[in-house]
């Protein structure tokens, strides 16, 4: 299988914010998609909005990782040739309330995946990773060989997937096996017809920022303005969905040839929250509403990636920057002020 061919992938977690997205580039690049999700934190309705944005079809399963027969017969009855894997749960906070909630999620259902496609021949599969397994870097920009330090369950879930994945490539090399860790995804479709609809309260910067601006939430709080930084607030690496979908796609054709590989995929610079908010009030035109408050306990100051490798080998790079991010993020969040609804 050579990695132009068209393909009959399996995308788990597919109606969630990174897995829409990709979904729509997989259609976009004539595969065949088949949808595995539990809804649990995403909306079918975005699976409606990536129908109307390709004008193409795909199929579509409600259903639990954790459900073996629900596995078995996704694998049965389509002709699945790879795996691209965004299925689990993604809340930093809620994993240190609930942290065995997210090893059942991402552990468990990462291995009774991994025991259907063994059961079926499919061995390539590619893993939504996270810059969270660095915890706070020994350097920046974070490069792959940085030691691996999570802080917190969610990180050190994806953490103990990555090693189960290296445990299953030693023991059968025939796999073919992509460890995505990326950064901040953020923004949305440039129709305007997809975007980030966070259950609840969003937890990340950006989302939480456009809920501000299109007036769901009062003002946003910025925690700690005395990092060590250039104007003292964090400094992380924000990178557009879209080029993060199309990241999946450049590791997916990547995987021609039976392997293991680890890449970082962001967009290689680093932005602070002030900067964000700038970058939020030239796109929308309103003005973003902040208070500063106490630094949250295990933030770091900064953290942004080294992507030179997934450049050199994938073919990838980050195309969209700050201000594309915020305006794409704007035009999904004012036409759509309570998401899918």
């Amino acid at each position: 299988m050579t990695s132009d061919q068209a393909r009959t992938i399996l995308v788990t977690g597919g109606a969630g914010f990174i897995g829409s997205h990709t979904c729509v580039e997989l259609l976009n690049s004539g595969h065949t998609i088949v949808v595995l999700d539990n809804l649990s934190n995403s909306s079918v309705r975005s699976l409606d909005a990536v129908r109307r944005i390709t004008n193409r079809t795909l199929g579509f399963v409600q259903g639990d990782l954790r459900d073996v027969d629900c596995l078995d017969a996704i694998f049965a009855s389509h002709p699945i040739d790879a795996v691209i894997h965004f299925g689990g749960l993604k809340a930093v906070g809620e994993s240190v309330k609930k942290p065995m909630l997210y090893y059942e999620n991402n552990v468990t259902g990462t291995l009774l995946l991994i025991n259907a496609m063994k059961a079926h021949e499919v061995k390539t599969l590619v893993f939504s990773s996270s810059a969270t397994v660095y915890g706070d870097p020994a350097r920046v920009p974070a490069t792959e060989d940085l030691p691996t330090n999570a802080t917190n369950p969610y990180g050190r879930s994806k953490l103990i997937v990555e090693q189960m994945l290296r445990d299953l490539h030693a023991s059968d090399p025939e796999w073919r096996i992509s460890l995505l860790r990326y950064f901040n995804p953020v923004g949305a479709h440039a129709s305007g017809e997809l975007g980030e609809d966070p259950r609840g309260t969003p937890n990340n910067l950006l989302p939480y920022i456009a809920q501000v601006a299109v007036g769901r939430l009062p003002h946003l709080r910025v925690f700690g303005n005395d990092y060590d930084t250039r104007d003292g607030t964090g400094v992380r690496d924000y990178i557009h969905v879209v080029d993060l979908a199309r990241g999946h796609l450049a590791a997916l054709n990547y995987l021609s040839q039976p392997g293991l590989s680890v890449h970082n995929l962001g967009s290689g610079c680093g932005s602070s929250v002030m900067e964000a908010i700038c970058a939020f009030e030239e796109a929308s035109g309103r003005t973003i509403p902040y208070r500063v408050v106490e630094r949250r306990s295990g933030d770091i100051a900064e953290c942004w990636a080294d992507t030179s490798k997934a450049r050199r080998e994938l073919g990838w790079s980050a195309t969209l920057d700050l201000k594309d991010m915020c305006r794409d993020a704007w035009r999904w969040q004012s036409r759509h002020p309570n998401g899918f609804g």
